[in-house]
């Protein structure tokens, strides 16, 4: 049975709060009258305005609660202000390094919070790409100065492959150590797609991982559409449409993932890693398990050029992470591949509890203590191509 260790542990999908300024701030000057502003409506709620519009699919006043990790009394109000109640180490790159070393964490791995809303309404390509650049110029400043304990994220759009190459590459060379994606495209086109190849060749050759990220989706592919309570918040569905899309945000994150395996996507990019990001762990031996069947001994095999099983491209370009409160995931990993697993916090956000620590020792236990430190950081290391953590050998 695995303990924790004391050292050498690292967050694989940690999240910032963006400043309400950021997009003012970075974007480039033909694009700055369409930036994405706090504001307030008239009762004095902030909502998030994306290219002049609100964004209604988060009800007013909402913003300050994405911050709110370990608070089940917060509630929306002209005095909860996304800026003012940013939890600490949330928004600042020196608190976020004290708030790792209070929680005994080495390095941590960032993903954006407001990123994850504004994609899903911006269908113009080139807006899209400026403002994913906005975010990866800002988190590789907020990045900079932590001495590598502060691993910055590039935000990629797929609404044009081309311009997604190119930002990519930008991005590594100002310092971001991998990208995210999200589960849809504005194209349509299915992420494995060869449309997508200049992107995946890039992230090939410059070795450098791409995540699945779950995010806000555009009303053509999210499933409470189907059953929108007209009553409640457009889009939402009221606070059981909250509960449902937390529950089921996985679905598009797998079939995005599932993808890259029809499209034989890993035989034409050998070198290419990709991983899928906040949407559990347990499902995975399953879901290689279904794949393998369909390729190895049905009609289906047809369909697809790889050349291997499934789950042997798992194995070799793919990662997955785990929640500290899955009690199914430790059971396969193992069987699946050690080395393919990482966990993570998802600080400060509130679809997960503040208490990490606690159940991540329950979710230790069935693991070996080689397979924990894989887990715990080593995985992550060498995903991000990062100095070994210290005390995890």
């Amino acid at each position: 049975m695995a303990t924790m260790p004391t050292a050498g542990i690292i967050d694989g999908d940690g999240h910032v709060l963006e400043p309400a300024t950021l997009w003012l701030d970075y974007l480039e000057a033909p694009m700055r009258d369409r930036a994405i502003r706090v504001v307030k409506n008239d009762a004095g709620l902030e909502v998030l305005e994306i290219d002049g519009a609100p964004f209604t699919r988060l009800s007013a006043g909402s913003l300050a609660l994405l911050g709110a990790m370990g608070d089940e009394t917060a509630r929306p109000g002209p005095d909860r202000l996304y800026m003012d109640t940013m939890p600490f180490g949330a928004g600042d790159p020196g608190q976020r390094v004290k708030w790792l070393d209070q929680q005994g964490i080495e390095r941590v791995v960032l993903y954006p919070t407001i990123g994850i809303i504004w994609e899903s309404t911006v269908s113009d390509a080139r807006l899209a790409d400026a403002y994913a650049r906005a975010y990866n110029r800002w988190i590789a400043d907020f990045c900079r100065d932590s001495e590598g304990r502060l691993i910055p994220i590039a935000h990629i759009s797929l609404s044009d492959a081309e311009l997604a190459a190119t930002e990519l590459a930008r991005a590594v060379a100002d310092g971001c150590k991998g990208a995210m994606v999200f589960p849809y495209t504005w194209t349509r086109l299915p992420h494995g797609h060869s449309y997508y190849d200049p992107l995946w060749r890039v992230a090939a050759e410059l070795e450098v991982p791409v995540g699945i990220h779950p995010s806000y989706e555009p009303e053509f592919c999210n499933t409470l559409y189907r059953f929108r309570d007209h009553s409640s918040t457009p889009g939402i569905g009221g606070p059981e449409g909250g509960f449902m899309s937390n529950v089921s945000v996985r679905q598009g994150v797998m079939t995005a993932f599932s993808s890259y395996f029809a499209y034989s996507t890993f035989e034409r990019f050998p070198n290419l890693r990709v991983g899928v990001l906040e949407s559990g762990a347990g499902w995975i031996g399953s879901f290689l398990d279904r794949m393998d069947v369909l390729a190895g001994e049905t009609l289906y095999r047809h369909s697809t050029r790889m050349t291997r099983p499934p789950s042997e491209y798992f194995r070799t370009n793919c990662f997955i992470s785990c929640d500290p409160d899955e009690t199914a995931a430790p059971l396969i990993i193992d069987h699946v591949g050690a080395d393919r697993f990482i966990w993570a916090t998802d600080f400060p956000h509130p679809d997960h509890p503040a208490d990490w620590r606690g159940p991540l020792e329950k979710f230790l236990g069935p693991l070996a203590q080689d397979t924990a430190a894989r887990v715990l950081g080593r995985n992550v290391a060498d995903l991000y191509n990062l100095p070994a953590p210290a005390g995890l050998s």
